[in-house]
């Protein structure tokens, strides 16, 4: 479980002292925490496509950071959400090519039989159900459109 990865990772991290792995993953572990606080309807914990999705939005805020630090002449603080970025993404399993999500958005669209943008929330949900984690739904949002748009 991605759980118990983190975890043993956050163990490594005390045992190795390296500072910065380790409050980064604490910062991950907190997230989950506080997704599962959010989630806490009647069921259980998260799955890991959950945790994923977690993971993948820790991402995305970060390399916002990035940009902003990067703009703003601020490149010793771009260089640690840099460093978050990458702890991060050692747990996310390996990312799809741009072939690769070029060709799952076509299966996605003929599954889903999209015939226009109207049909865009139809595809992108068949794709998040697969490939959570795996895709970067920002440039596979405008792919979509895109293909279904002509």
């Amino acid at each position: 479980m991605l759980r118990d990865k983190i975890n043993d990772a956050v163990k490594d991290a005390m045992r190795a002292k390296d500072s910065a792995r380790l409050g980064t993953l604490r910062m991950v572990n907190s997230a989950i925490k506080n997704a599962d606080i959010e989630a806490r309807t009647g069921k259980g914990p998260l799955s890991d496509e959950d945790l994923l999705a977690v993971m993948q939005k820790m991402i995305k805020q970060r390399q916002e950071s990035v940009e902003l630090y990067v703009k703003g002449g601020r490149e010793e603080l771009a260089a640690v959400e840099r460093t978050e970025i990458g702890v991060i993404q050692s747990f996310m399993p390996q990312q799809l090519s741009d072939d690769e999500m070029k060709a799952a958005i076509a299966a996605a669209i003929s599954e889903t039989g999209a015939a226009g943008i109207k049909d865009m929330g139809k595809v992108i949900g068949a794709l998040k159900a697969k490939f959570t984690g795996r895709m970067d739904f920002g440039k596979a949002s405008a792919a979509v459109k895109a293909a279904l748009a002509g």
